[in-house]
């Protein structure tokens, strides 16, 4: 069956149909989607009803599985819901219910209803993440994207010239303390010390710029606090404009990819206290930004 693809928003986002991502892909296949990816940042699948190993399998073809650990959020191993090779991106603890209101848990999982890019908080920060839909609330639980390069492109010279060489602080602690979130133990202040990525970092296939932001960056370095917030909010605030983002209204079994080398994302808001949310991704390791 032939690849067929329909462009879901101006900018970036294809639906792509006609493979079955259970199945081993051929090189051909393997080769397209690369050059799908690098030209749109996002690709939807529809109903894609993968095995953990299944997933774990297509992700491969785009790199190294980045490994889920401590260092990732608050959950210790011995409380994993999954294998390591994933990151839970449920509302479910490991037997299978949901949170509750006051679950630390919860409230540090709530973060991702920020907009942020996976893992930037690491010191090689995602390059691609797959995220799986196993079980989806009836209402709400979407999953909002914003394209990072036209926005950049769009900037007034005076602001490129500004950010240009910027390098921000990228940690869990700044975007949990967005939440309130406010006590961590010792070995989760050793665990999300900050690490250095630019405001700016250019696509390596297709050499495009884009703005590198998330609620993971608190600070810019030689800039007072107060100013750098400043100038994240602001530009947090232009590249999420409505003309920049594309909301996915989830369907069980969709199997959503992207880069977030040129997209922020998060959820929204669902009944997590009382609703399922099944969410599984796999995440592939990048390089330094």
């Amino acid at each position: 069956m032939k690849l067929k693809i329909r462009k879901m928003h101006p900018l970036f986002v294809a639906e792509v149909t006609g493979v079955n991502i259970t199945e081993p892909l051929t090189k051909e296949i393997q080769s397209k989607l690369q050059e799908l990816i690098d030209q749109n940042g996002i690709l939807v699948f529809r109903d894609q009803n993968v095995t953990d190993e299944q997933q774990v399998a297509f992700s491969r073809n785009f790199g190294e599985i980045e490994i889920a650990n401590n260092k990732n959020n608050i959950t210790k191993q011995e409380d994993r819901r999954l294998s390591n090779m994933f990151s839970d991106i449920s509302n479910l603890n490991k037997h299978d219910e949901v949170h509750q209101q006051e679950s630390r848990q919860r409230i540090f999982n709530l973060g991702n209803r920020i907009w942020h890019s996976d893992s930037s908080f690491r010191p090689n920060p995602a390059r691609y993440s797959l995220l799986s839909a196993r079980e989806i609330p009836a209402k709400g639980g979407d999953t909002q994207y914003a394209d990072m390069h036209s926005p950049y492109e769009n900037l007034t010279s005076t602001m490129k010239n500004l950010i240009a060489d910027l390098q921000c602080e990228h940690s869990l602690m700044y975007s949990r303390a967005r939440l309130g979130m406010d006590y961590f133990t010792e070995q989760e202040k050793e665990d999300f010390k900050p690490v250095l990525q630019p405001l700016v970092r250019t696509h390596p296939a297709t050499r495009r710029k884009s703005l590198f932001l998330a609620s993971h960056a608190g600070r810019i370095v030689d800039w007072p606090v107060t100013e750098a917030k400043l100038l994240l909010e602001e530009l947090t605030e232009i590249a999420t404009q409505r003309e920049y983002v594309y909301t996915h209204q989830w369907k069980r079994y969709d199997l959503v990819m992207w880069d977030n080398r040129r997209t922020m994302h998060r959820a929204t808001r669902f009944e997590d206290t009382k609703e399922k949310r099944d969410m599984r991704r796999t995440t592939i390791a990048g390089d330094p930004a």
